[in-house]
């Protein structure tokens, strides 16, 4: 069967789609992504917020992820569930987007997520959890937001990092774990924020190795022998970005991989050209569309206007970065 071939950003429908979301509660993927709603929220609200239609999103949507929150700081995946890091992270980041950032308990949750520091400066995402790098780029995205950095040891975090690094420099979640785009995303991520990626991370090996992820089909892979996936638009060009190397990529046959994965006529985007679309994929194919410069370039200039650029480090728009005045290292 011939794969799509898409020329254009259907913004409209993509809008259809956001907005169809919350209205579709006995779906499939509504069902399947119960535990994790919070995350959801966080991937369709950061899409609307990107395309400059923050004001799509229902208030009653906004009443309820504050519902999550726990009263003694942090939030769950739903209503009535254990607070984690992850979700913690996505509802702050969301509550930032939407400039309700003051909703949130800020002494309780940073003390929640201080306390879920290891001895070896790794991070656990709740008090039963494991160890990822993901959570130490959780906690330090929240504590920045928070202003609380101070409550962590942030040498021993940083140090924790450099021992997940492989001999190909690239990171996986834990040590001896195999390189992964979205492990190194949370590795960079977190020593960007700790203004420490200079000291950390070679930045030519680690170029070389994210651009060879780019595969025939102009798409990114997260891993040697995998396939292309949208979702490395934003792992991986993210990185490069931080670095200063997305011109090492050819970024006009990633954008075309990006806008072959819509899907026309009901909107979104997913992992592959011709698969279902789903908010995760849409969310990092906007982005990584952002990053790429695809919007500014354009020649629809009114049409994307209002559309506002994502930042590689804390994925969400610039104007939120400035206006908190949150800051992190981009060589």
């Amino acid at each position: 069967m011939a794969q799509p071939h898409h020329d254009k950003f259907f913004l409209e429908a993509h809008l259809k789609y956001l907005a169809n979301l919350s209205k579709q509660k006995e779906s499939l993927e509504s069902c399947l992504s119960e535990h994790l709603r919070v995350s959801a929220f966080y991937w369709a609200a950061g899409s609307l917020c990107a395309l400059g239609k923050a004001h799509h999103i229902p208030d009653e949507l906004i009443q309820w992820l504050l519902a999550c929150q726990h009263p003694n700081g942090g939030f769950g995946g739903n209503l009535g569930h254990d607070r984690h890091l992850l979700y913690t992270c996505h509802a702050v980041l969301s509550l930032v987007m939407l400039g309700k950032e003051k909703e949130i308990l800020q002494d309780e949750t940073a003390e929640f997520v201080a306390s879920l520091q290891q001895p070896d400066g790794s991070f656990v995402g709740d008090i039963h959890g494991e160890v990822d790098t993901k959570f130490t780029y959780c906690a330090l995205s929240v504590l920045k937001i928070l202003k609380q950095e101070h409550r962590i040891n942030l040498d021993a975090a940083m140090a924790y990092i450099k021992t997940c690094q492989n001999f190909d420099s690239g990171f996986g979640n834990i040590p001896g774990c195999e390189s992964h785009g979205g492990h190194i995303f949370t590795a960079v991520g977190a020593l960007s924020m700790g203004h420490q990626l200079d000291k950390y991370v070679d930045v030519d090996e680690l170029g070389w190795w994210l651009c060879e992820r780019q595969c025939d089909s102009g798409g990114l892979n997260g891993r040697p022998e995998k396939q292309a996936d949208v979702c490395y638009s934003w792992w991986n060009i993210s990185c490069l970005v931080m670095m200063g190397k997305l011109h090492w990529i050819n970024k006009e046959k990633l954008i075309q991989y990006i806008l072959n994965c819509q899907d026309k006529d009901d909107g979104g985007i997913a992992d592959r050209p011709g698969n279902v679309s789903d908010v995760f994929h849409t969310f990092f194919g906007i982005c990584g569309l952002s990053m790429l410069g695809y919007f500014d370039a354009s020649e629809d200039k009114e049409a994307y206007a209002a559309f506002k650029k994502i930042h590689p480090v804390f994925a969400i728009p610039y104007d939120d970065v400035a206006r908190l005045g949150l800051t992190a290292q981009i060589l």
